[in-house]
């Protein structure tokens, strides 16, 4: 029987901050292999000792590579918690009498600086409209606030704007086509 104080298990090892990548690359093969004793697994158990595996962790490549990995890691956590939290938020439409919408959509046009023709088109207040809920829905952007970068930013953002243009096509179903125009130009 082994001395189980002096080798790590692959799973001791993944404790210790170990990657499986890193222990094919940096420890290689097993010092000892075979069946658990305790338990019938039809995987086999790959000891390592733990003086060779605390050699290891001391080297650069080691250190270099737990910390790229840990970064990967932690990202990745991140990126999936935010992405859960998009798909779990309950996102509330403000809901109004379509004149008061319609004077908000032009109001807040306005206060953007645009200025256009004097008549307005079907096709122009239901963008103002879809302009103005999406405005009014902007405090959801802070569920992106987790992501850093890249990493998933991209994905959460179109994920986020699909959820917030189904609201409002659900809310204002006069607004559905041009919720569905902005998803596939936002696409």
């Amino acid at each position: 029987m082994t001395d189980r104080t002096t080798y790590v298990s692959l799973a001791g090892l993944r404790g210790r901050g170990w990657s499986d990548a890193m222990v094919s690359e940096l420890l290689g093969q097993a010092d000892v292999q075979g069946r658990d004793p305790r338990r019938w697994s039809p995987a086999p158990v790959r000891l390592y000792l733990l003086a060779r595996v605390e050699a290891v962790e001391r080297t650069p490549e080691f250190t270099s590579g737990r910390s790229s990995a840990a970064r990967g890691v932690a990202a990745e956590r991140r990126r999936r918690a935010v992405l859960a939290a998009i798909r779990a938020e309950p996102i509330e439409v403000p809901r109004m009498p379509a004149p008061e919408l319609e004077r908000r959509a032009v109001r807040h046009r306005h206060l953007l600086g645009a200025r256009g023709p004097g008549g307005v088109t079907a096709g122009a207040m239901a963008r103002w409209q879809v302009g103005y809920l999406r405005h009014a829905l902007s405090r959801y952007e802070s569920l992106l606030d987790d992501l850093y970068g890249d990493t998933g930013r991209a994905e959460a953002e179109r994920l986020l704007r699909r959820r917030l243009y189904e609201a409002i096509a659900t809310a204002y179903p006069a607004l559905a086509q041009e919720c569905r125009r902005r998803m596939a130009v936002e696409r």
